[in-house]
Formats: C-alpha cells, structure tokens, sequence
C-alpha cells in the first residue's frame, strides 16, 4: 500500500472510531458519586460548581430567615434519620455542601469533619449520607441545581427551633 493511501485509511479510521469514543466517556459531572468527601474527585466537583452556581439563598428569594430554616429542617430530617437506622451520628461536627435538583432532590452530598468531631469512620458516614441522599426532598423547587455550604453538628437541637420559629 502507498504513503498517501495508507494516511487515507487511517483518516478513515480515526473518522469512524473518534466518535464512537467520545460518546462512550461519561461526562466528568457523571463520574462523581452523590455523597463524597471535600478534596475527592477535584476536577469533576470543580466543573461541577460551575455548572451548579445558583444558591439556596437566591432559591428562597433573599430571605435568610427561610433559607436557614429550609438547611435547619435538612439537618433534622438527617437526624431523625440517624435514629431510624440507629446510626450514631451524635458528636459528629461536619462542613456540609448540599447540591440540590431543581426539584429539590439531592443531587450530591460533599462534606469534611470539623477538627473536633468525634472520632468514627466516616466511609460510615459516607454511606449514611447517601442513603440519606436517596429519600430526602427540600420542600423548594428551582430552574435548575442550587447548592448552599454550611455546617451541620449533631446532636443539632434543629426541633427546637424549628417548633420555636412556628410560634
């Protein structure tokens, strides 16, 4: 076979394959699991935060008082979950950043102990998110994906102030 029909062919080749293999690679966003550890899988999580830049403060139209008590009633609803599958989670101290689906389902789950949380093993704690990440709803709807970082301590004492603020 000739030079130029041998670069003709492998053109053809490369023409026909590439293609195949770019539908076949998951987009990066694809790749992260729903609940994972701050400094894990960077390069998705960061194109992730691009694409997933609106806040649960602007969800909740400006209003502090709202949005704090939608995060309070997240980290109750974790809690009592705690206590339906007797999970210990009291003594944990957790940065938290909560992705949410514009309808409110949790789309990832991405946190990191305080320096004085109680000692466990947080694949443990990883698990217990993501069953977690499953079942739960926030009770907002959006036009796309909405996120809010926080802090979330347990025991969170969250029933109280949310039966507070209903008075």
């Amino acid at each position: 076979m000739s030079y130029p029909k041998y670069i003709i062919l492998v053109l053809i080749i490369c023409i026909g394959v590439c293609p195949l293999q770019s539908q076949s690679l998951p987009a990066q966003e694809d790749m992260l699991p729903s609940v994972f550890l701050i400094g894990e899988y960077e390069e998705p999580y960061e194109k992730m935060i691009g694409d997933c830049n609106n806040h649960l403060l602007n969800v909740c139209e400006g209003s502090m008082d709202i949005a704090y008590n939608v995060w309070l009633h997240m980290v109750n609803q974790m809690e009592e979950f705690a206590v339906e599958k007797s999970f210990d989670i009291n003594g944990t101290k957790i940065w938290l950043t909560a992705y949410w689906n514009f309808d409110g389902s949790i789309k990832h789950l991405v946190y990191y102990p305080k320096p004085h949380s109680k000692n466990m093993d947080f694949t443990k704690l990883t698990e217990f998110l993501d069953e977690f990440s499953k079942i739960y709803k926030l009770p907002l709807k959006s036009s796309g994906c909405f996120s809010h970082y926080g802090s979330a301590n347990f025991p969170s004492f969250a029933n109280y102030y949310i039966k507070d603020s209903k008075k």
